[in-house]
């Protein structure tokens, strides 16, 4: 009888020395491939890492929507199915999806511009607002461009997270003088007809942070150079594919700070108690020579920030 007990305790202490300890499952849901939300992804995942998630310990699951809200649906519910343990939802249309099958797996979002405005409000959900400080962006339109009055804003209609931005840049541009012309499209197909015809309509072009005109960025800025038209964009992402200038967000880092939430949600905090969090610091983006071909005289005091 003691062999037996010896041999049992023996096979239990072997075998529980060699259990492996279970991975942490996380999903992550883009709306569509560009550089900003890409960015995002990835400091999502170093800010992981730096809070000791490593890849020995955690398995990171992405899953891309190429632009399709139905293919961000089904990403949604295959996340809930299998019980993933946490969610980071990049676009509100990705964040939309999954809010829509669970209230109970910890939802953290980004790259949402507004989420009360769009429903994105509940006991499940905290994260970061990657809402552009219009403002700033504003007063360096003034300071660029000074004679310029009529701004397009070409947006995605579809998108309620780019119908918050156009409100929001109305209440802020109106009241200082200038005008809104707005262009409005529903998918990426109709972007080059629609930019053709706000191009000979206004003073300069302000691209929002909307996906379909992001992962546009290219064509845009090219038919802008053609009509003469200057750009000012939202993100730092829209700017490097052909932008006269911007002072926005860096979208790597607003992941990284999303990143370090989930840390502390995985640790036992309630996302109930985390607001959700904006990155306060911005940085100013201006193409000296497009500002040259613009025959732009950038300001002392703007120079001096570059530097």
């Amino acid at each position: 009888m003691k062999k037996i007990l010896v041999l049992i305790v023996a096979s239990l202490f072997i075998f529980g020395c060699g259990k492996k300890e279970k991975k942490i499952n996380i999903g992550v849901t883009q709306i569509i491939e560009h550089p900003a939300l890409d960015a995002a992804v990835v400091g999502f995942k170093e800010a992981l890492a730096d809070e000791g998630y490593t890849e020995d310990k955690v398995n990171i699951e992405i899953q891309n929507a190429q632009g399709d809200f139905g293919v961000a649906q089904t990403i949604a519910s295959s996340f809930v199915q299998e019980k993933k343990d946490l969610i980071l939802a990049v676009s509100t249309p990705s964040a939309q999806s999954v809010f829509n099958v669970t209230k109970k797996i910890p939802l953290l979002i980004t790259a949402v511009t507004d989420p009360q405005a769009v429903g994105l409000v509940g006991d499940n959900i905290t994260g970061t607002s990657d809402m552009a400080p219009i403002e700033k962006q504003i007063k360096l339109m003034e300071a660029l461009l000074p004679s310029a009055k009529k701004i397009g804003f070409l947006y995605n209609t579809s998108e309620e997270n780019s119908r918050v931005f156009l409100k929001k840049m109305k209440e802020i541009a109106e009241p200082q003088g200038f005008e809104i012309v707005e262009k409005g499209v529903t998918n990426i197909n109709e972007v080059g007809q629609a930019i053709d015809v706000l191009l000979d309509e206004i003073d300069v072009l302000y691209t929002p942070s909307d996906n379909v005109v992001t992962a546009s960025m290219s064509l845009i800025s090219n038919r802008a150079a053609e009509k003469n038209i200057p750009i000012i964009t939202s993100d730092g992402a829209q700017f490097e594919a052909g932008a006269l200038a911007t002072e926005a967000i860096d979208f790597k880092k607003l992941g990284y700070q999303t990143g370090k939430m989930a840390a502390r949600v995985l640790k036992g905090e309630k996302p109930s108690d985390m607001p959700i969090e904006t990155l306060k610091d911005t940085k100013l983006m201006i193409n000296e020579e497009m500002a040259k071909k613009f025959n732009v005289v950038i300001p002392k005091e703007l120079k001096n920030k570059l530097n």
